[in-house]
């Protein structure tokens, strides 16, 4: 339900302006004694709540801070993600930095899973430093966490937390708990507006999509497709579904508000029309990005080329 530091803020009374204070009720805990049945129903799979979910993985990793014998696992898995967001200038020093912390039997911060990929990362980083040159490592590191301190994490504090957000993210979300505002666009099954969530204050995109359109043009399965697939992932290239709801007259998506404006307005409405080749490739790479993330958990998504969003590339050499 929404990002977990924004959601802490507003229960400790901080945060974004525009928030309601009588909204701060349905952020508040419920006692753990009322989270048994969720407790005796919830599948305990590893990458499911520690990996998959931000609530989960922020607390699994809070957990694993907590205790010293798992403090390297945990900071070689933080290693690990800064890896993946670094520039190409920039892998090849950070990645040996991470084979001499990590994978090197004399340092004291050494992670005794991966210490066999040793030899094969630093050829991996020497040949391509921009390919997946710690996949084994992570991937070794995960079925190691998933294993006793997984368990161990069902035992802790910081689980009766995580049941608690569960809790709180299944309270009912009505048209209510927003404020709209301006039109941001529109399709072919409704609009978009901005919205604030009165409780927290923050502001994000709501897809309308109109009941009586999307009925004649017979796309439910679409609707609910979008929906299931958005609600399951948490990608850096993908907008991320906060919330969902329904009224009278519309099936209503509450988005990653994206501030910036669309491909059309890049094109038309910033300097001379058309994008430069720099940018063409930058965004296309994002596309790709995101498609790959798509891919990686079986989501095929076509892309419609239309008119209107061909690109005019502007060349300045």
């Amino acid at each position: 339900m929404g990002d977990l530091r924004t959601v802490t803020r507003a229960l400790k009374g901080g945060g974004s302006k525009g928030r309601s204070w009588k909204w701060r009720e349905m952020l508040r805990f419920p006692h753990i004694s009322q989270c048994e049945d969720l407790a005796m129903s919830i599948e305990r799979d590893y990458y499911s709540l520690c990996v998959k979910q931000p609530i989960g993985k922020k607390l699994f990793q809070l957990f694993c801070r907590s205790r010293p014998d798992l403090q390297n696992y945990i900071s070689l898995h933080d290693a690990l993600d800064a890896f993946e967001t670094k520039c190409d200038e920039e892998r090849r020093d950070f990645g040996v930095s991470i084979i001499q912390r990590f994978l090197m039997s004399q340092s004291n911060q050494c992670v005794p899973v991966v210490l066999p990929h040793e030899q094969s990362c630093i050829q991996s980083l020497e040949f391509d430093p921009c390919g997946d040159v710690f996949h084994d490592c992570r991937e070794d590191l995960h079925e190691y966490l998933s294993g006793e301190p997984f368990l161990q994490y069902q035992d802790s504090m910081f689980f009766d937390r995580f049941l608690q957000w569960k809790m709180v993210e299944r309270q009912p979300i009505t048209k209510h708990a927003f404020r709209q505002y301006r039109l941001l666009g529109k399709g072919g099954f409704g609009e978009v507006w901005a919205c604030q969530v009165r409780a927290t204050g923050m502001m994000y995109a709501c897809k309308k999509l109109e009941k009586t359109h999307v009925k004649k043009r017979r796309g439910e399965s679409m609707a609910l497709n979008e929906k299931q697939i958005l609600e399951g992932l948490d990608s850096r290239f993908v907008v991320n579904l906060a919330y969902a709801y329904e009224t009278k007259h519309a099936l209503c998506m509450v988005l990653t508000m994206m501030n910036g404006g669309d491909l059309r307005f890049h094109i038309y409405n910033i300097g001379v029309p058309g994008l430069e080749k720099d940018r063409v490739r930058f965004n296309a790479a994002e596309v790709c990005c995101g498609l790959i993330h798509l891919h990686q958990e079986s989501i095929v998504y076509r892309i419609s080329t239309y008119p209107c969003f061909r690109a005019k590339v502007r060349d300045r050499r």
